[in-house]
């Protein structure tokens, strides 16, 4: 099983070589993968000494499955080269997520969508994801017809450059601004670009994809996507809205037992969700659970994951995992 990672010296790369390492995955051959001002430089996996190499490099050795972080515009060149010589390509940007032709999965929720024929597989936005695990099994159960969805976002979200502004702005050192603010004990509502109808792609996306994962467009989703002064983890107030009405401790039950969501909701000893507690971690946390009172059949709930892991990198090689375990590749 050969495996390449593209963009394997990025924030998301160098997190996916370390998911790699912890997991069982076949792996005979790694072919790590990056820009060409890196191409030649080393790096470590499990105590071995690897050559990155460039994309058409990559892709002239035929990988079975190449895990792709390198960005948008790299994924929609380089994609489908990898396609057409036979590698699965499971992408974590944009590129591809709402392409109609495109398979958009967290394999807990609907991995069973994939076939060997899936050459161009897109993994979902890191605030979807930790979304979907939690609300999946909710609306199995109780329908959902409407979702309000408030993020508060990692500046690692963002990447390198975000952190560095942050780490900058807590030392008093001018640097470079990823951001038009600063963002040290700040918020800024400012996720991705702003588009036409005054969302950004951030919450647009949140409002498109998990329809997508979920197969079914048959609930309304609204968000607003906020950027704060943490180093990692992705935090989200959700709103949601059943058909049916719910029993909280049932609601509680079902979470505990979604394989991939840990419940942490005990007030009395101030237990809840938290992004510090959800580093390098692969669960989706999930407290704050209680009923709004303002209207009937709605549900409050505090969600937070690792954006870099289960939102990224985690899913990524999941994804993988799930395509070897049913040997599609």
């Amino acid at each position: 099983m050969k495996i390449a990672v593209v963009g394997a010296t990025g924030m998301v790369g160098t997190v996916m070589l370390k998911v790699l390492e912890e997991r069982n995955l076949p792996i005979t051959e790694l072919i790590p993968v990056a820009s060409e001002r890196s191409a030649g430089k080393k790096l470590s996996y499990k105590g071995k000494e690897y050559t990155i190499v460039t994309l058409a490099d990559a892709v002239n050795l035929k990988p079975d499955v190449a895990l792709f972080s390198a960005g948008g515009d790299t994924s929609l060149e380089w994609a489908p080269k990898f396609a057409e010589v036979g590698t699965t390509v499971i992408d974590n940007s944009s590129a591809w997520r709402m392409d109609p032709t495109k398979k958009l999965v967290v394999p807990e929720i609907n991995g069973d969508v994939l076939t060997a024929d899936d050459k161009i597989i897109a993994n979902p936005n890191c605030s979807t994801i930790q979304l979907v695990m939690a609300l999946a099994p909710l609306h199995s159960k109780y329908t959902m017809k409407r979702v309000v969805i408030s993020t508060y976002q990692s500046v690692s979200g963002t990447g390198v450059k975000a952190v560095q502004q942050l780490d900058n702005e807590e030392a008093g050192v001018d640097g470079e601004m990823a951001y038009p603010h600063k963002i040290g004990r700040n918020a800024l509502p400012h996720c991705d670009i702003f588009l036409d109808n005054g969302y950004t792609k951030e919450e647009m996306k949140l409002v498109k994809e998990p329809k997508k994962i979920l197969r079914d467009d048959s609930f309304s989703v609204t968000a607003t996507a906020v950027r704060i002064p943490t180093a990692g983890g992705h935090s989200e107030a959700v709103n949601v809205q059943f058909e049916n009405d719910f029993d909280l401790a049932e609601v509680r039950s079902i979470l505990s037992e979604t394989p991939g969501v840990i419940v942490e909701d005990d007030l009395a000893n101030n237990v809840y969700p938290m992004p510090i507690n959800a580093h390098n971690k692969d669960e989706v946390f999930v407290g704050r659970i209680r009923r709004d009172e303002s209207q009937e059949n709605t549900l409050n709930l505090w969600i937070v994951a690792d954006n870099l892991r289960k939102g990224a990198a985690t899913n990524t090689v999941q994804i993988a995992e799930y395509l070897i375990a049913n040997s599609l590749v």
